[in-house]
């Protein structure tokens, strides 16, 4: 029995579930279970001196410059109920550009003269801790011979306690920046970000006639899908195991044409699996309210309530780290690539995005009166600019090698950026741009933004479109093109800047040309030339038909299909000075991101490249020639006893085998001689990752086509590697 069938009978025979963290009698005290290990509002209320707590709270909610005499009180508090929830250590959690999150542990053991111990945090080492920074991807920002750090502690984001069977760690949101006081992470950025969003929201919301508004959060709900297989099969997978997707897998029987697993009956194993992770997750403070079967065989997908990007982006983070601790618990690996399986639908993060200020209003909600709905079309219209005029920065936002594989099918948007705003909401808009009313009012006159002619506007009035990539979605946009192992802070960064950007100038053009008086006429003139001007990033059709590529084309929208297309301009003059304006990025700054995620697509495409290899010649070519071997024996068993038989079967069975057998020898050849090409180009870092797409992932294409082949060629007992309908249907 190959190890592969001992697998599969080891889970046929296995009907245990893994027993759940904290028992099912908890959900019934979910108010007081939410939130417990958090040091959040309410641990800070109950611990804090009330002047320490006032001033906390300034730099939380108001955005005050954070009073370091504070530090030391905070410190000892949080260090108090970390100690009793049976925490012995403290670790500064942070973001580096990796796309995960990094921590080094230190106790609060201090030792005495006498050679006693105690327990001790200062507010010294809450608010600065200092990690390697050259160990991390800097984009050249930091080397070997300068490595110095240094993270900085976030009050915005509240701490929080990772426990195990043996203890627990205080975990400390923290920034991450350079001895030079660059911005080495993806935290940083975002709060930036946030503040510049801020900013020129609250100066256009003044200029609306909101005088009382002083601060715009930027809201979201990133939703979260990925895969779960069996961890004995994972193990067996190498490709699973170095690059988190199968580089191999010939298409199963059943897939998912049968529309049988979407929303549909969640088994006990997975259950069991989503109790225990809720349980952590709310315990957390992450607020997750819904789970569900995706699309695909073994997919599914879980979603958090809205919260401020900043912590959004924390949570989700979070998130997939829980994910595979419990996954790993239950006997079972999370997988959160974009494409680990061919054929059938891959995982997103649907980045559900909006703004809402300071007295609760949510600035992308249609409202029943003018006032709210010229307040709801300005910010519309801004958007729709942002969007239109920097496709290239929120396409560069997405692009990532996993997401290559998953952009522009099975539910995934395409590479084309393109805003969908639904039936009635887009005859609205053309309504204003042609100067008519809309279908939608009763009223035969010109609809006129801030007078009663304006249609009510409600939430879900038309259809959704899950092929667009940037969906208005009732009372927010779903920016669909996220990967879901991303970070969703480099996205929204991106995204914040290009609306503050849309904000400014909107603002900017309302003064320059309305005074101090009534500004409505002019707000409206102008709302309607944004549109006039950008309609052409809106569409409704259908992003995967050839007719929307040849109509995008004709319209001038950029269609880049692949990731070093769609970095090629990240840190063009023209963005370098937008970033730069709005204090989000540096130049340096920015190259050094352009440097990071173009390397981070050459290395994935490397490792996968070199697994590739490996996995071929050591598993599927040696299974290859077994199942050779037994035909051309089997051949000749027979002739020897009848030298009449016809063994025509077998001979044009061996032809079959023998001809995926060169192809894939000539693959592997062509693979590896790519590969090395592409590592020694002596161009940039975009030349380099340009080398790669164009080179080594056809060869990659044509390796997998021949393997694919053997793999239905060769006796089942012979194949080493977990098949499609193995690791997509048991568990």
């Amino acid at each position: 029995m190959n190890p592969r069938h001992a697998a599969v009978r080891a889970i046929s025979s296995d009907s245990s579930l893994a027993a759940p963290r904290e028992r099912s009698a908890s959900r019934a005290r979910l108010p007081e279970l939410f939130g417990s290990l958090v040091f959040n509002d309410h641990a800070q209320r109950a611990r804090l001196p009330k002047a320490v707590y006032s001033a906390l709270r300034r730099t939380i909610d108001a955005g005050e410059a954070l009073d370091p005499r504070i530090a030391d009180a905070v410190a000892n508090a949080m260090k108090d109920w970390a100690i009793e929830h049976g925490a012995t250590h403290f670790t500064h959690w942070f973001q580096p550009m990796t796309g995960l999150t990094a921590q080094k542990h230190d106790s609060f053991l201090q030792q005495t003269s006498d050679g006693r111990a105690i327990l001790e945090f200062s507010g010294r080492e809450l608010i600065k801790g200092e990690p390697d920074a050259s160990s991390f991807p800097s984009g050249g920002i930091r080397v070997t011979f300068e490595a110095r750090g240094y993270t900085a502690w976030d009050p915005t984001s509240p701490a929080f306690l990772r426990r195990s069977a043996h203890g627990a760690t205080l975990c400390i949101p923290t920034a991450f920046a350079s001895w030079t006081g660059e911005a080495l992470d993806m935290k940083t950025p975002l709060l930036r970000s946030c503040e510049a969003i801020s900013k020129v929201a609250v100066r256009l919301l003044h200029l609306l006639g909101e005088r009382d508004v002083e601060k715009v959060h930027v809201t979201c709900g990133p939703e979260q899908e990925y895969f779960l297989i069996e961890r004995q099969f994972f193990a067996l997978r190498p490709d699973l195991v170095a690059t988190g997707r199968t580089l191999f897998g010939a298409k199963p029987p059943k897939g998912q044409e049968l529309e049988d697993h979407y929303f549909g009956a969640i088994s006990q194993r997975v259950l069991a699996f989503m109790m225990d992770l809720e349980n952590e997750l709310w315990q957390l403070g992450i607020p997750i309210k819904t789970r569900h079967n995706e699309v695909a065989p073994s997919q599914f997908e879980l979603a958090p309530i809205f919260e401020q990007v900043t912590v959004a982006a924390d949570h989700n983070m979070l998130t997939m780290e829980v994910l595979k601790d419990v996954a790993e618990r239950h006997g079972l690996t999370c997988l959160l690539a974009e494409k680990p399986f061919a054929g059938v639908n891959g995982s997103g993060k649907h980045n559900n995005y909006s703004l809402a200020d300071d007295q609760g209003n949510n600035l992308l909600e249609p409202g029943n009166t003018p006032h709210d709905n010229l307040k709801f079309m300005v910010f519309l219209s801004a958007i729709v600019r942002a969007v239109d005029l920097h496709q290239d920065l929120l396409r560069a936002s997405v692009a990532t090698a996993g997401n290559d594989h998953r952009l522009g099918a099975n539910e995934a948007p395409p590479a084309i950026v393109s805003i969908f705003v639904g039936a009635q909401l887009e005859d609205v808009i053309l309504s204003l741009v042609e100067g008519r009313a809309p279908k939608s009012s009763a009223s035969g006159k010109e609809l006129r933004l801030g007078v009663n002619t304006l249609p009510p506007l409600p939430r879900d009035q038309s259809d959704r479109n899950r092929t667009s990539p940037f969906a208005f979605t009732g009372n927010k946009f779903e920016f669909r093109a996220v990967g879901s192992s991303q970070s969703i802070a480099w996205p929204n960064t991106i995204l914040n800047t290009i609306v503050a950007e849309s904000v400014d100038w909107m603002a900017a053009e309302i003064e320059r040309r309305g005074g101090a008086g009534d500004r409505r006429e002019v707000i409206q003139a102008l709302v309607r030339e944004v549109f006039t001007k950008h309609k052409r990033i809106l569409f409704s059709g259908d992003n995967y038909s050839q007719e929307w590529v040849q109509e995008a084309e004709r319209r001038g929208l950029q269609n880049l299909r692949d990731t070093p297309s769609a970095l090629a301009k990240l840190d063009s003059p023209a963005n370098a000075e937008l970033f730069a304006r709005f204090e989000v990025f540096s130049a340096r700054e920015l190259q050094a991101r352009s440097n990071v995620v173009n390397q981070a697509y050459s290395h994935r495409i490397s490792v996968e490249a070199l697994s590739m290899r490996d996995i071929a010649q050591t598993l599927v070519l040696p299974a290859a020639f077994q199942a050779q071997r037994r035909v051309a024996d089997s051949i000749q068993s027979v002739l020897a006893v009848n030298p009449q038989a016809d063994v025509r079967g077998q001979k044009e069975h061996l032809a079959q085998i023998t001809d995926a057998l060169n192809r894939l020898r000539s693959a592997l050849g062509d693979l590896v001689k790519s590969r090395h090409q592409a590592e020694e180009h002596k161009g940039g870092v975009s030349d380099v990752a340009r080398a790669f797409r164009e080179d080594a992932v056809p060869a990659m294409a044509r390796v997998r086509e021949a393997a694919d082949t053997l793999e239905a060629l060769v006796d089942d007992d012979l194949w080493p590697l977990p098949k499609y309908r193995e690791l997509l249907f048991l568990h």
